[in-house]
């Protein structure tokens, strides 16, 4: 196996390991909303996390352009599982959950059999760096600040091209730096996830181009992430007391180390956010 390779797997690993744990799990489906545990798109600061995140699902939701229950839908990193319960819900389409997380997987199966959405809603135990779909499986493809976590995204690009029907949308957000982001600026949120890089918005329309898609539009919202961060710091913050009975106070004072470092970020120009749309 080369280096790469175990770079890779470490990734992936890494990523499994901290989405399983119980703070991380606690934390999550407590504070950051427990459906959509994504960037929001806020239209105040008083928003709610979990009204904010609703936005930003339905505002990508508005640009599949066409939206049925023939639709057939991946959301690669779902997470609990908030996008495929409003796909299957508003579209009557099947949608495949698929996640590295063991736990928030089981909580996500919980919540689609206590809705009735079960049968339309697939959750899979996986990761996106390798599909295990046939080509031009899915009408969408659909990703939310997850491709961040691999350590080859070029792979998921060319994963998700695979799997998309010639025609389909993919359609992802991911934390991003800038294009014109300074060398070794972002090593504070760097060491924290245990990655070298984070993707940019020239990364990833080469990337797409170089597997046969074409982009439509980049929706650039780079507020958007400092908002967010700083609005899970104040949630936490707010709630501190509370949480120390279910989530240990060195995970909390890590995260809050980490939702400043998002924070700076975005406030310096550093970092960059909003929604990719391509088509194959």
């Amino acid at each position: 196996m080369s280096k790469e390779d175990n770079e890779g797997l470490d990734a992936v690993e890494r990523a499994r390991a901290y989405y399983n744990s119980e703070d991380a799990d606690t934390f999550y489906y407590t504070v950051w909303g427990g459906e959509d545990i994504h960037v929001g798109i806020y239209e105040s600061d008083d928003d709610s996390i979990f009204d904010a995140s609703r936005r930003t699902v339905e505002r990508i939701a508005a640009k599949i352009r066409n939206p049925g229950k023939e639709m057939h839908v991946i959301d690669l990193g779902a997470g609990y599982g908030g996008v495929a319960r409003y796909l299957a819900k508003h579209y009557g389409c099947r949608v495949v959950a698929l996640n590295l997380s063991e736990v928030e997987n089981e909580r996500d199966r919980q919540m689609n059999r206590e809705q009735g959405l079960d049968e339309l809603i697939e959750v899979v135990d996986g990761s996106f760096e390798k599909l295990d779909y046939k080509d031009n499986a899915f009408n969408v493809v659909w990703s939310q600040d997850s491709f961040l976590h691999s350590a080859d995204r070029d792979q998921v690009i060319a994963e998700a091209a695979r799997v998309l029907k010639p025609g389909g949308d993919l359609l992802f957000t991911d934390p991003m730096m800038t294009d014109e982001c300074p060398k070794d600026v972002l090593r504070p949120i760097l060491d924290r996830i245990h990655l070298e890089t984070l993707g940019s918005p020239g990364f990833y329309r080469e990337a797409a181009k170089q597997h046969g898609l074409r982009e439509l539009e980049f929706e650039e919202m780079a507020d958007q992430l400092p908002r967010h961060y700083g609005r899970v710091l104040a949630e936490l913050e707010s709630r501190e007391d509370r949480l120390k009975d279910m989530v240990s106070m060195d995970y909390l004072e890590r995260m809050k180390t980490g939702l400043r470092h998002w924070v700076d970020g975005g406030r310096n120009g550093h970092l960059t956010w909003g929604i990719f749309h391509f088509s194959k």
